[in-house]
C-alpha cells in the first residue's frame, strides 16, 4: 500500500513538471520566433529621427480701427469727410469737381485701396505714426499736409490744397483718425506696398504686353486709358497711363512699388493670400505699364542726396555706376551689391 501511494506521489510530480515544461513550451516558443523575426528585420542603423521645424509666430497684420469709433470723436463729421474725399476725390477736387477742379481724376483710393484700409494695399495705417519726418525724396520735414500733398500732385498729377482749406483737414483728419492705433515711430505690419523680390533679370516690357492684355484690359481697356463713369468726373476703372493717368514722379512709376501693388491686389478682388500674379509677372507688368506714355513732374529737386536714391529711381543722376535703364528694368541686384559693398567699405 505504501509503495502504491509513493508511485502515484511520483507520477503527480512528473505531471506537474510536464505541465510545467508543456507551458513554457506554449509560452517560450511565440517568444522565441518573435525574438528571431526582430534580430532579423531590426535596421543596422536607427532611422534619424524628422527634425520639426522652429515654432515662429504668425506675424499678425493691422487692421483699421472699427467705424463705429468715429462717434468717440469731436471731429466725426470731419473725418467722415475725409474717407468720402478719399474714395471719391474726383467728384469733389476733380478735372470736373464741385469744390475745386484741381486733379487728374483719379481717386486716392485708386492707389490706396479701400480708402487707404486695405491690407498690403498701400494703406494709411502707418502715417500719424511716422509723420512729421524728414523725406529723402526732399530732403525737408514733411508733416501730413505734405505727404498728402506730394501725392495731389504725383499720383493725381494736380495742384497741391493749403493746410487750412476744408477738403485738406479731412482728409488728414481721416488718415491721422485711422493710424491711431500703431505706436509712434512703429509700422503697422502690412502697411504700404509687399516688398516683392527683386528678379535675377531685368523686367521684360515685352512680356508684360502680353500679361496686360490677358488679365487687365477688361477694366483699364487696351489704350490703358481706363473707363470714364457715366457722370463724366470720374473713372469706374482708373487709367494706367495716358494724359489722366499717374505722372513719372509718382510712387507707382517705381517698378517695385507697381510690382508689389499688383502683386497683391490685381486683377481687382485678389488679396496677399490668393495672388493671380507671380512675381516673375507682376514685374513684367510693372515694366510694360510704365514704359507707357504718361505726364511729366518736373523732379529737378528730388532726391538732393544722390545716395538716398531708391535703387529703381529711373531718373539720374545717380551716387552709383549703373545706367539709367537698368535703374529703370533692372537686373537690380547688381544695384544692390554695389551698395551694400560701398556701406561695407565705409
Amino acid at each position: 500500500m505504501k509503495n502504491r501511494d509513493n508511485l502515484i506521489n511520483k507520477g503527480n510530480r512528473l505531471l506537474n513538471i510536464l505541465k510545467v515544461l508543456l507551458v513554457a513550451l506554449v509560452v517560450f516558443f511565440p517568444l522565441l520566433k518573435l525574438s528571431i523575426f526582430i534580430s532579423e528585420n531590426w535596421p543596422e542603423e536607427a532611422p534619424e529621427l524628422e527634425t520639426l521645424p522652429a515654432y515662429e509666430p504668425v506675424k499678425k497684420l493691422a487692421s483699421a480701427p472699427s467705424d463705429w469709433r468715429m462717434h468717440r470723436e469731436n471731429n466725426e463729421e470731419l473725418i467722415k469727410y475725409g474717407e468720402e474725399l478719399i474714395r471719391n476725390t474726383a467728384h469733389y477736387i476733380g478735372f470736373k469737381g464741385t469744390e475745386k477742379q484741381i486733379t487728374n481724376g483719379l481717386n486716392c483710393q485708386n492707389c490706396h485701396l479701400d480708402a487707404g484700409q486695405k491690407v498690403w494695399g498701400n494703406n494709411y495705417l502707418s502715417v500719424a505714426a511716422n509723420y512729421p519726418q524728414i523725406r529723402k525724396r526732399s530732403g525737408k520735414e514733411t508733416d501730413v499736409y505734405g505727404r498728402i500733398n506730394g501725392c495731389l500732385q504725383r499720383s493725381l498729377n494736380g495742384s497741391p490744397m493749403d493746410s487750412t482749406e476744408k477738403e485738406m483737414k479731412a482728409m488728414a483728419a481721416y488718415i491721422l483718425w485711422l493710424g491711431q492705433d500703431v505706436p509712434k515711430g512703429k509700422k503697422a505690419e502690412g502697411s504700404k506696398v509687399y516688398p516683392i523680390p527683386f528678379l535675377d533679370r531685368a523686367a521684360d516690357a515685352t512680356a508684360g504686353k502680353l500679361i496686360y492684355e490677358r488679365k487687365c484690359t477688361s477694366c483699364h481697356q487696351y489704350n490703358g486709358e481706363g473707363i470714364l463713369a457715366t457722370n463724366g468726373r470720374s473713372f469706374t476703372y482708373p487709367p494706367l497711363w495716358g494724359s489722366l493717368s499717374y505722372n513719372d514722379g509718382a510712387g507707382l512709376y517705381r517698378l517695385s512699388k507697381f510690382a508689389g501693388y499688383v502683386k497683391t491686389n490685381m486683377p481687382f478682388g485678389v488679396s496677399h493670400e490668393n495672388p493671380q500674379l507671380s512675381d516673375e509677372e507682376a514685374w513684367d507688368l510693372a515694366a510694360y505699364v510704365n514704359s507707357m506714355p504718361r505726364p511729366v513732374k518736373d523732379k529737378t529737386n528730388d532726391w538732393p542726396n544722390l545716395a538716398n536714391k531708391p535703387i529703381d529711381h529711373p531718373f539720374g543722376p545717380f551716387a552709383d555706376p549703373f545706367p539709367e535703364s537698368q535703374h529703370k528694368y533692372g537686373p537690380f541686384k547688381p544695384i544692390q551689391n554695389w551698395y551694400e559693398n560701398q556701406k561695407m567699405k565705409q
